[in-house]
């Protein structure tokens, strides 16, 4: 009981509303700063005063490409309020998820837009065709998130006055908590390379997986923890099977990092179309099993 209350009070602590906001203030402004160092990269390079090696010399090639940098630490931010998110329900947790995968693909938009090539044929160049089918996939990935959480406003409000449903409460806060720590080491690590690389090797490797692809692994381990512990305070098969389809949605969004081309677009939309029509069973049953009892 100890260790709850240690694990509670953390929690309380670094996802208290003061923190929230001074964290918020701070990626603001972190995200500024990255931005016009991620121009003056631009621009040194233009001017053949710096010159960069290494994968992603598209993140160099226009200043619209520096849009790219805050967006990485705005979804860095988001993560933290996922983990905020983590402890309630397990469908608003990945209604968030699904909001943190938007704004990656509409973040390689932003990197992906500058490389267009206008001129003629440009329809038949490989590039501007996958940027079109990122685009198209963008708006249905806009109009599947909407639709999750119209159905997730379905779900009944409970009362967490349950002893049961408040420690499977508890639990995951401490799920929470430790997934703090581990991603707080991982993402002081991954920038730690990252800025050795830009200053000392004048290289920038590929980041559109960086950081967030393990962080979708270990979203999956914490929600398969999540879904274990629940056994033990739930026997409800439709909501056992609910919180199962959803972690086969996180796992598809996480085998999307590893994808190229069209197939990365079309993971997320299976994963996503997934997890809405679990979803939609899901209140479908709860419906008919809520008739059933009032008739």
């Amino acid at each position: 009981m100890k260790i709850r209350a240690a694990f509670e009070q953390i929690y309380s602590t670094v996802f208290a509303p003061q923190v929230r906001k001074g964290i918020e203030n701070l990626i603001l402004i972190l995200a500024g700063i990255g931005f016009l160092i991620h121009l003056g990269l631009i621009a040194l390079k233009n001017n053949g005063i710096l010159l960069f090696s290494g994968m992603s010399q598209d993140l160099l090639s226009d200043p619209i490409a520096a849009i790219y940098t805050p967006f990485s630490l705005i979804l860095v931010y988001e993560v933290y309020l996922l983990l905020f998110y983590l402890p309630r329900s397990f469908t608003y947790c990945v209604s968030k998820q699904f909001e943190i995968i938007s704004l990656i693909v509409i973040r390689k938009i932003f990197k992906d837009i500058p490389l267009m090539q206008l001129s003629e044929g440009w329809i038949q160049d490989s590039h501007n065709v996958e940027l079109l089918i990122d685009l198209v996939g963008f708006l249905l990935l806009f109009l599947l998130i909407y639709l999750f959480n119209k159905g997730k406003m379905k779900l009944p409000k409970r009362e967490v006055t349950d002893p049961k449903l408040l420690r499977f409460i508890n639990s995951k806060k401490i799920v929470s908590v430790l997934l703090l720590g581990i991603l707080g080491v991982m993402s002081i690590t991954t920038f730690s390379d990252w800025l050795y690389n830009v200053v000392m090797k004048n290289r920038i490797d590929n980041v559109d997986g960086l950081f967030f692809n393990q962080f979708f692994t270990l979203l999956i381990l914490a929600d398969v923890v999540i879904l274990l512990i629940s056994f033990r305070f739930t026997e409800e098969y439709s909501k056992l099977i609910r919180n199962t389809g959803f972690i086969i949605a996180t796992i598809l969004i996480r085998l999307s990092f590893g994808a190229t081309g069209y197939f990365t677009i079309l993971l997320i939309l299976t994963g996503v179309t997934f997890a809405l029509l679990i979803l939609q069973i899901y209140n479908a049953m709860e419906a008919s099993s809520s008739s059933r009892s009032t008739s």
